[in-house]
């Protein structure tokens, strides 16, 4: 009896509708605009918890008690600090590098300190992750204030994740709406189900890489303006349009050349981003209390409009965070090293589910090209 041959893997271009993992991390809907972490709706987490709950959450599968946070966040604060060695690469790094250049090469240095960097256990991967979670606002900030012609500032462990992360940035404590608007930033992209990094992430330690080279990996996948460097572009679009009066002919000249407006549309969102309403209303805060003459979140909503009459497209994550860092005193070419700074949980919670997979990713490819070429010695090539 013969056997048919197997049907051949059905082609999908970027990977549209194929199910590449399971997870019990995050859930998109994107037809509805839900999105949730373990089965808790983003709307339920937003400015109610702090970041330190939603890391709890991701690596552990559920809200902390308060012993659990306070244990959770007192080895938060005891990881801060960085070898010198890593300050010392920040400091030396060209004052024109791009950040996350800067950053993903830190990340990868730190593999080089940490005691336990080629045990892929959960237990010491867990503990890895934590280590990369309270230095990723260090290394941040040190590249921050580098670029500035700066010394780094040195961790308070008195302050939370958020506001410490404001200090070191900036060489002040920070006020309380700006403390909270950073920690409504950090949980509400703390993770996002298999998004671009997450995936790289993922295809990295699928082969047993240690987690420092899966979090590099990832934070080369997020570099791109189609991923994490959206609110870099997106600020920098408000600030070429200049003044909400000239939202209008922005918009229709970029329909007609088909220029891509930053920070509208998503891949699987269809009806709107639900993280977007909570950093619309935190960013309009932030406007509020800078004073008169920065508009950058009504000119954000005219280009929302704007948008609209053209074709049915909506803000995602990135539209309004833009204005909302900018408001926090993060310059653009820093916005997809914060961005970083809170998916290092969802990206170290996904290593540790694809160890506990522990099945290689290797997807088929289609080959399109020729299939009977004649070989010429190298004699005959002419």
């Amino acid at each position: 009896m013969t056997t048919a041959p197997a049907a051949a893997p059905t082609f999908a271009k970027g990977l549209v509708g194929v199910v590449a993992a399971q997870t019990g991390l995050s859930s998109v809907d994107g037809a509805n605009g839900i999105l949730t972490y373990r089965g808790l709706n983003i709307h339920d987490l937003a400015a109610r918890v702090l970041y330190e709950e939603v890391v709890y959450l991701l690596f552990y599968g559920k809200l902390p008690q308060k012993q659990q946070l306070a244990k959770l966040t007192a080895e938060l604060a005891a990881n801060r600090k960085l070898p010198k060695a890593v300050l010392d690469h920040i400091r030396a790094a060209p004052r024109k590098a791009t950040p996350m250049d800067v950053l993903r090469t830190a990340v990868s240095m730190l593999a080089y300190y940490d005691k336990e960097t080629e045990d892929i256990s959960v237990e010491a991967t867990q503990r890895k992750a934590l280590r990369l979670v309270a230095q990723f606002p260090t290394v941040i900030a040190a590249i921050h204030r580098a670029r500035q012609g700066k010394d780094p500032i040195a961790p308070r462990p008195k302050l939370n994740h958020a506001a410490n992360f404001m200090y070191m940035l900036h060489g002040k404590v920070a006020s309380k709406l700006e403390n909270d608007a950073m920690n409504l930033y950090l949980v509400l992209l703390a993770d996002h189900s298999l998004n671009a990094s997450t995936f790289t992430s993922r295809v990295a330690s699928s082969t047993n890489a240690d987690l420092h080279a899966a979090i590099t990996a990832a934070l080369g996948a997020l570099k791109g303006n189609l991923h994490g460097g959206a609110a870099e572009a997106t600020m920098n679009m408000l600030l070429e349009i200049g003044k909400v009066d000239k939202v209008d002919a922005f918009v229709e000249n970029a329909f007609e050349t088909k220029r891509k407006i930053m920070g509208i549309g998503h891949r699987i969102y269809k009806t709107g981003d639900p993280r977007a309403r909570h950093l619309l209303e935190w960013a309009a805060k932030m406007e509020h209390d800078a004073g008169k003459g920065q508009r950058y979140v009504d000119m954000a909503l005219s280009v929302e409009r704007a948008v609209l009459r053209q074709k049915e497209l909506y803000p995602n994550v990135d539209f309004f965070s833009a204005p909302m860092l900018y408001y926090l005193g993060v310059p653009t070419a820093l916005d997809t090293c914060i961005f970083a700074a809170s998916r290092i949980a969802g990206w170290s919670a996904h290593v540790l589910e694809q160890y506990n997979d522990s099945v290689l990713i290797r997807p088929g490819a289609e080959y399109i090209g020729s299939k009977s070429e004649v070989f010429v010695p190298l004699d005959e090539r002419g």
